[in-house]
C-alpha cells in the first residue's frame, strides 16, 4: 500500500554529498544511529517533565524530521561506505523502537489524550517494527509496507504535536486521535504479516 517510504530514495539523494563528507571524516553509521535515539529520548523526557508546557512539543516535529534524515544518512554509510554489520543490524532496529516509544509515550502525560490510546499506538507501532523485521525470516526482506509505516507515523504525530501546541484540537476529537493512530498501525503489522505469508508461498 502506498506510504511515505517511496519518498525515501530521493530524500537519500539529496543527503549523499552531506554522506560522503561524513565519511571522509570518520563517522560512523553506528553512532549517527545512537544519535538519533539519545536525541529522541531527549524530546520525549522534555515533554514527558515539562507537559504543563505547550513549547516542548514543538520539538517533536523538529526531531521527527532530523530523525529520519539521521536514518536516512546511516543506512547510506552502511550500505555505501561498507560499514555494514550485524551490530549494526540490531543497533537500527532496537533504536528505531526506542525511538519511537520515546517520542510517542509522553503524549500519555498530556490530559488532552486518553492515555489508553497512547499506550496503544506505542504497542502497535512496536508490533509494525516487528513484523517489518519478521520479513526477513519469513525470505521476503525488511518489509516497510503501509499504510502507516515509520515515515507516515512520524508526520501523523508530528501534525499532532503542532495541533496540540498550538491549542487547536477539539475537546470531542482529541481523545480519538492515537486510537485512529494505533488502528492504522495494526492495520499496517497485518499487512506486513500477510505480506510474509504470501511470500513464503511463492
Amino acid at each position: 500500500m502506498p506510504t511515505l517510504y517511496a519518498l525515501k530514495p530521493a530524500f537519500q539523494g539529496r543527503l549523499r554529498p552531506l554522506v560522503n563528507r561524513l565519511a571522509a571524516n570518520g563517522v560512523t553509521a553506528n553512532s549517527i544511529t545512537i544519535l538519533a535515539a539519545l536525541m529522541s529520548i531527549g524530546a520525549g523526557a522534555a515533554v514527558a517533565t515539562l507537559h504543563g508546557w505547550r513549547w516542548p512539543l514543538v520539538l517533536i516535529p523538529v526531531v521527527l524530521f532530523v530523525r529520519m534524515a539521521l536514518n536516512a544518512v546511516d543506512g547510506m554509510l552502511a550500505r555505501e561506505h561498507g560499514q555494514a554489520s550485524t551490530l549494526g543490524m540490531y543497533l537500527n532496529e532496537i533504536c528505531d523502537v526506542v525511538s519511537d516509544l520515546a517520542l510517542i509515550l509522553p503524549f500519555a502525560a498530556l490530559p488532552l489524550f486518553s492515555a489508553w490510546g497512547v499506550v496503544a499506538f506505542a504497542i502497535t507501532a512496536v508490533l509494525t517494527e516487528f513484523a517489518g523485521v519478521l520479513g526477513i525470516a519469513a525470505g521476503i526482506g525488511r518489509n516497510y509496507a503501509g499504510p502507516f509505516g515509520k515515515s507516515d507515523r512520524a508526520l501523523a504525530l508530528g501534525m499532532v504535536a503542532v495541533v496540540c501546541a498550538a491549542g487547536l484540537w477539539p475537546a470531542s476529537i482529541a481523545p480519538f486521535v492515537f486510537p485512529a493512530m494505533a488502528t492504522l498501525s495494526l492495520l499496517t503489522a497485518i499487512n506486513r504479516i500477510r505480506a510474509g505469508f504470501i511470500g513464503s508461498a511463492s
